[in-house]
């Protein structure tokens, strides 16, 4: 990316929208009340032949205290000050506002480069606004629609020049350096992470849970919004980082409640949000409240990340509020194991996100799960494995006919998926089948991550299966009609 631009703003001045229409993807929240955005998102933006990364930012408040709006107004300040390029973005339709005036003057004061956009100015209810938005003393403005698309044209001819500059300062300031691609294409085979290719991570939990404050531990910054006050996260937010060597990109993840108490619009897509970025995830972490574990919502969102074949990791934050830890640990490991058996052996840690503790196992066990997730096994190993756990326990007999488990092998990673031949697959009792997955991650270490194990009939690979069999007047026909051949019983004419 050649320059970051950040796009600020009044509440409710399409900022978001601006920001889905550069990136080509509905990414941000869009409502038509004020304050939906808080967290700062960044996003691959491109603008006809540009390309660039973008800031969608928290609207600016009027509230400097550590109040809610006045912490997102310093999120959006830390914005201003490491962005390339600002876009104030003011209300064709609303006119100006006070609040736009004072945020024009910190604007002019701390941004290097300010470029102003008078959004919602189709048709001629955005001409008054147009004319005022000069009154800022910011140049001339852009006269864009983000809901529409129109504008976009004058902002790339605006943005190509700084662009242009930018470009030619990389250049000065980085030396090419060669790219070892034997390096990079070991590492894709071993599922390595790798700048290109980050580890994936989502962090998911009640409300209140505290994500926000463990990525920011692990960040190392406060780069997300922070607080007392339950459902601060609405957007699912990623974030790039390098975590003690390993490129990670980590999903923060609004707070999800029961079904039936969320009925706001806004907490819905928040909710839809957070399921989407579970589902792009590698590994999920299921973040616990020491004080209140392994709530009935806490064992949906775990059993939702197994249903969807992510790795999950269970973490207890505010570790550091627990007095007798050694009992407390033990009861927690005898409440996973006993209302999570999908997940046996998935690793449990304890952190502290205030603190920062607790951050280096929490990382091995990531790893570790990652590790397991993208594991192989050979199908020589498999049968006889296989052998073995028949001879220990043979199937079922249903109707006095023995179901034969024939071979089994290893169709996919990421989950781990077998397929297993076998005779009569729908009588197989889920006892059994439990049994062999029980089996394989004993065997084969994997512990915690879902195993996908699906039945085949042997049956099915027979092309002569349902050719039909040939009776005494089909075969009397064809005896006929072979030179030669005369049918059995007749004497032979001379």
């Amino acid at each position: 990316m050649s320059f970051t631009l950040a796009i600020v703003g009044r509440p409710n001045v399409g900022k978001s929208t601006l920001f889905n229409r550069l990136v080509g993807k509905r990414l941000a929240l869009v409502d038509d009340r004020p304050g939906v955005t808080r967290d700062l998102r960044e996003g691959a933006a491109r603008l006809f032949d540009l390309r660039f990364s973008v800031l969608d930012t928290a609207g600016l408040e009027m509230a400097t205290d550590d109040s809610l709006p006045g912490r997102m107004r310093k999120l959006t300040e830390r914005a201003v000050d490491a962005a390339d390029v600002c876009l104030f973005v003011v209300d064709a339709r609303a006119g100006l506002t006070p609040a736009d005036s004072e945020f024009a003057e910190i604007l002019r004061k701390r941004a290097r480069h300010v470029i102003l956009a008078a959004n919602k100015a189709e048709g001629r209810a955005g001409d008054a606004g147009m004319i005022d938005a000069y009154g800022l003393g910011l140049g001339e403005p852009v006269r864009l629609s983000a809901e529409h698309g129109e504008g976009l044209d004058e902002l790339r001819d605006r943005l190509a020049p700084l662009a242009e500059a930018f470009e030619a300062a990389a250049r000065v300031e980085t030396p090419v350096t060669e790219v070892d691609v034997e390096d990079d294409a070991e590492g894709d085979a071993d599922h390595t992470p790798t700048p290109e290719r980050p580890l994936q991570i989502a962090v998911v939990g009640r409300p209140n849970a505290g994500k926000s404050t463990l990525i920011n531990a692990i960040l190392g910054e406060d780069r997300l919004l922070t607080g007392p006050e339950a459902g601060i996260t609405r957007d699912a937010i990623s974030v790039a980082a390098d975590w003690d060597g390993t490129p990670i990109r980590i999903f923060d993840t609004a707070g999800m409640r029961k079904r039936a108490r969320v009925q706001d619009k806004l907490e819905k897509l928040s909710v839809a949000d957070g399921l989407r970025a579970v589902r792009f995830a590698e590994v999920v972490v299921v973040l616990l409240d020491a004080q209140i574990p392994f709530e009935t919502q806490d064992l949906r969102i775990a059993d939702l990340a197994e249903e969807e074949g992510r790795a999950v990791v269970i973490a207890v934050n505010k570790w550091d509020t627990v007095e007798d830890r050694p009992a407390r640990l033990k009861e927690l490991k005898a409440m996973f194991e006993r209302m999570l058996p999908q997940l046996r052996g998935a690793p449990l840690v304890t952190v502290s996100a205030t603190g920062a503790q607790g951050l280096a196992r929490l990382r091995a066990a990531i790893l570790s799960a990652h590790d397991v997730w993208n594991r192989r096994i050979t199908t020589a190993r498999l049968n006889q494995w296989l052998g073995a756990m028949v001879a220990a326990h043979p199937p079922p007999a249903p109707g006095g006919r023995r179901i034969r488990l024939r071979y089994m092998t290893q169709v996919k990673t990421r989950p781990p998926g077998f397929v297993l031949m076998c005779s009569n697959p729908e009588e197989l009792p889920d006892a059994y089948r439990r049994y062999l997955v029980g089996g394989l991650r004993d065997s084969f270490d994997l512990p915690g991550t879902p195993i996908r194990l699906m039945f085949r009939s042997q049956a099915d690979r027979n092309p002569y299966k349902d050719r039909q069999k040939p009776g005494p007047s089909r075969l009397r026909k064809h005896l006929d009609k072979t030179p030669g051949s005369r049918t059995p019983g007749r004497p032979r004419s001379r």
